[in-house]
């Protein structure tokens, strides 16, 4: 099986309140939440997860603040000797803004999301405020989506999305063949302490926190743990530790 180095690339930032990530606990707490582009390196396709956002500010308190650099989605690129033209596929974990703007960029790509994200994204409730349509028009009417139905699907050798319905409906993660085993970039928003809580949290019977931002605490808070026991490297999509590493497995 053809095995993938994956490379995270910061594409922006975000000054949140912590709980936004910990479900019932941190709320207060200041955090600079860093967003990603993932690189996954080998087989024969240039394959992303998640575009990000278009408008970058990389100001210095803010890469001090998430401890690494923050690009602009060409700069990010460019670093591992691509462009946006390269892209043959993007895999989208959910359709949140933050994961989707530089969509039309990447002009030779197919673009895989979950039909519950189109159709939620088509059709927002009001709490559903973080989905714009406009960010995937361009590629879904040049027919250039492809519509994740079930609930597993190989997209490559050594690389499969799993629907794990969380943060939002259509929530994809994406389990990718490395070296040292096998990877989970989380398809919810969430860090590392989601997955390793501190020992208030474990003492209170919980051995994992639910995403903040999500549809069903319960329903979460499951696919947190099943996401937890199923992969030998797991991705938070929001955790810092990431922007000052090149490559995962490192």
């Amino acid at each position: 099986m053809t095995t993938y180095k994956i490379h995270p690339i910061v594409v922006g930032s975000k000054v949140i309140d912590k709980g936004y990530m910990t479900y019932q606990f941190n709320y207060g707490v200041e955090f600079h939440l860093p967003v990603y582009v993932w690189y996954l390196e080998g087989g024969d396709k240039k394959i992303l997860v998640d575009t990000g956002l278009m408008s970058v500010l990389a100001a210095k308190d803010r890469e001090e603040a998430i401890g690494g650099k923050i690009y602009t989605f060409e700069q990010g690129l460019a670093k591992w000797n691509l462009t946006p033209a390269d892209i043959d596929i993007v895999i989208h974990t959910h359709l949140h803004n933050d994961h989707c703007e530089n969509d039309i960029k990447c002009t030779n790509a197919v673009f895989y999301a979950h039909e519950l994200e189109l159709e939620r994204i088509h059709n927002p409730r009001p709490l559903d405020f973080r989905y714009d349509e406009s960010y995937i028009e361009d590629v879904e009417s040049a027919g250039k989506i492809i519509v994740v139905k079930d609930e597993e699907l190989e997209i490559a050798d050594g690389i499969r999305v799993v629907h794990t319905p969380s943060h939002t409906l259509g929530s994809l993660t994406v389990l990718v063949n490395t070296t040292a085993g096998l990877a989970a970039i989380t398809g919810f928003c969430l860090i590392d302490e989601n997955f390793n809580p501190p020992a208030q949290v474990r003492g209170m019977g919980m051995d994992v926190i639910a995403p903040g931002i999500h549809v069903n605490a319960d329903e979460a808070y499951e696919q947190v743990l099943r996401v937890k026991k199923m992969a030998d490297i797991i991705i938070p999509l929001h955790e810092q530790r990431f922007a000052s590493i090149d490559t995962i497995p490192e």
